[in-house]
């Protein structure tokens, strides 16, 4: 099977087999991969909505109940409240004593003022002497044989129930309901805590899908939208029931779109009856846009395969063309035709092994003269280096012949008695002394003070009462390991630029400390500063490429140093007030990198 599949693989054109190589390895698993994609985007896409509607129905399950604890607290303090329970069960003889009970309590109103989460309260008695204040309310038939009120009153634990609005008590809300006794009166009554359904309907209104919070009677107590609070769910006719789905991921045609539906349970502490919280989005919503894009991405594909497929047709078509040229130029070789001449164009392969047919012979002959040439020249080249090898070992200067010479002197100068001159002559040993023994490595920043002390001691030589300096370490950052040559040619551009066309003289300050893990460089000086337009030239000539200007050489090695050793952050940061001075800064981290 595998030997007849080579040989009709053999018998086949050239630009058949690319034309069939190419659909079967590219177009088809292209077109397949791409299906792939399609439905796993639109897969992620569900999943990621259902997963982000989970934690939107939690943080709602959490605010819910943060919400609701309120009611429950102040519940809590009423039903031992020496001033509910007085007017509740006295039997006022007239309305004049009535309303001046009335006037004196101000808890509730004093509560409705401390929490926006309320939205009234009010108490239920069987007290017959009472009238209806909205707070205080007698309890009539109507209310006795409403549902909530028959729960609060055959139970202690407390209910939660949509309450609408009645002429002898305005509600429309989720309120909070428990039966409260008076076992000193042998009396009873109920306490109702109304809740503000602006603060659960605000919970729900930043909600990406339709969301809404329906208690145990199947009332819509607050929503996304809010025109449906107060409406049952089964009104919706969604085709859930919600009694039988307590909490979970259920899969519903809602509006004849199929539909995801989150449902989760809530049942405050302490309490008979609780909420659900029900989010709605359509399946087709969430992957509306991942098909669209799908779309437009298989069309651009199959477009961009139709296209290759032609071109691949095209380019066999014209490469086998050039070939059969070229294969019966050398079929004319074979038969010893010595002058054939391939006239195959262009520059690709095909092109050069057709040059490369014709220039066969006499490029052997060229290439045997160029293997001489260059096994000449490899020989001078070598005689070349090796003599300037001995020149350079020639040209070397013994460093000690210069530090005895340079001893020689100071003891010279410090035995007639040239004391200074005999300091200088040692800094200046010690100095070139430092600079030789520098190589590529890391040095200590007490190691390139001793260097910039004895740098300024020199120059303090040279230029007298016109140089001063001030030179301050902390000793926990003295340690710290920077590299060569860092400070130095700071303190040497601020001396040199600073005495410009400054008679009075200039003060060069280097101050280092530590702060947050960094050490921070500073060198500073009074001298004529730089004018504005000079100083982006300055500091575009240590950042920017490299040009001709070498007259901020120094600063620019200095630079790049510390930015190729640290990070960008880490480079030199030039700040000059003309005629007050230069500040550079920079900083290296304590550790070293």
């Amino acid at each position: 099977m595998l030997s007849r599949l080579v040989r009709l693989t053999n018998d086949l054109k050239l630009k058949h087999k690319l034309v069939i190589s190419y659909v079967i390895v590219v177009m088809i698993p292209v077109l397949i991969i791409g299906l792939g994609v399609t439905y796993y985007f639109r897969q992620q896409a569900v999943d990621q909505a259902i997963q982000q509607a989970e934690n939107n129905v939690d943080r709602i399950n959490n605010q819910t109940m943060t919400l609701l604890r309120v009611p429950t607290d102040i519940s809590n303090l009423l039903m031992f409240n020496n001033d509910m329970k007085e007017i509740a069960n006295t039997r006022f003889p007239d309305i004049l004593e009535l309303t001046r009970s009335y006037h004196g309590f101000t808890l509730f109103n004093e509560y409705l003022q401390q929490y926006r989460e309320l939205y009234g309260i009010r108490f239920f008695s069987f007290n017959s002497t009472l009238v209806n204040n909205h707070e205080f309310i007698p309890v009539n038939t109507e209310i006795q044989n409403s549902p909530w009120f028959k729960e609060a009153m055959s139970s202690t634990s407390i209910g939660w129930f949509y309450i609408p609005t009645t002429e002898d008590n305005p509600a429309d809300t989720l309120s909070l309901v428990r039966g409260v006794q008076f076992p000193e009166y042998q009396s009873r009554g109920v306490l109702m805590v109304l809740i503000n359904r602006d603060e659960l309907n605000n919970m729900l209104s930043q909600e990406p899908f339709n969301t809404m919070i329906v208690d145990n009677q199947g009332y819509i107590v607050a929503a996304k939208d809010t025109t449906l609070v107060g409406s049952t769910f089964a009104s919706l006719n969604i085709g859930v029931d919600l009694s039988t789905h307590k909490n979970g991921l259920v899969e519903a045609n809602v509006y004849g779109e199929p539909s995801n539906i989150i449902v989760d349970e809530i049942i405050p502490p302490s309490s008979m009856n609780g909420f659900q919280i029900v989010s709605i989005f359509s399946t087709e919503s969430i992957v509306s846009d991942a098909n669209q894009i799908s779309l437009i991405g298989m069309l651009f594909i199959i477009l961009v395969l139709l296209f290759a497929l032609a071109l691949v047709y095209v380019i066999s078509l014209l490469t086998t063309n050039r070939l059969l040229r070229l294969s019966r130029q050398l079929n004319r070789l074979a038969l010893g035709d010595l002058n054939v001449v391939s006239h195959v164009d262009g520059n690709d392969e095909i092109g050069q092994l057709s040059r490369q047919f014709n220039h066969m012979v006499t490029s052997i002959n060229e290439l045997m003269g160029q293997v001489v040439d260059t096994s000449e020249q490899n020989n001078r080249l070598a005689i070349a280096q090796k003599e300037i090898k001995l020149k350079m070992m020639a040209s070397q200067i013994n460093p000690h012949f210069l530090f005895n010479a340079l001893e020689s002197i100071r003891m010279k100068a410090h035995i007639q008695g040239e004391v200074e001159i005999a300091n200088i002559v040692r800094l200046l040993g010690k100095l070139i002394r430092k600079n030789l023994e520098i190589g590529s490595g890391k040095t200590t920043i007490k190691a390139e003070m001793e260097m910039v002390r004895s740098y300024l001691q020199i120059q303090k030589f040279r230029y007298e009462d016109r140089l001063d300096f001030d030179l301050r370490v902390e000793e926990d950052v003295e340690r710290a390991e920077i590299p060569p040559l860092i400070i130095q040619p700071l303190v040497e551009n601020a001396i040199v630029h600073g005495l410009e066309n400054k008679e009075e003289g200039v003060k060069v300050e280097v101050y280092i400390f530590e702060n947050s893990g960094l050490v921070h460089f500073k060198v500073r000086d009074n001298g004529m500063g730089i004018k504005p337009d000079r100083l982006k030239e300055v500091i575009l000539s240590i950042t920017g490429p490299e040009e001709e200007e070498k007259s901020r050489i120094g600063l620019r090695n200095v630079h790049q140093r510390l930015t190729l050793s640290y990070g960008e952050e880490h480079g030199l940061i030039i700040s000059s007030e003309y005629g007050k001075g230069t500040e550079i800064d920079f900083t290296v981290p304590k550790g070293g990198r």
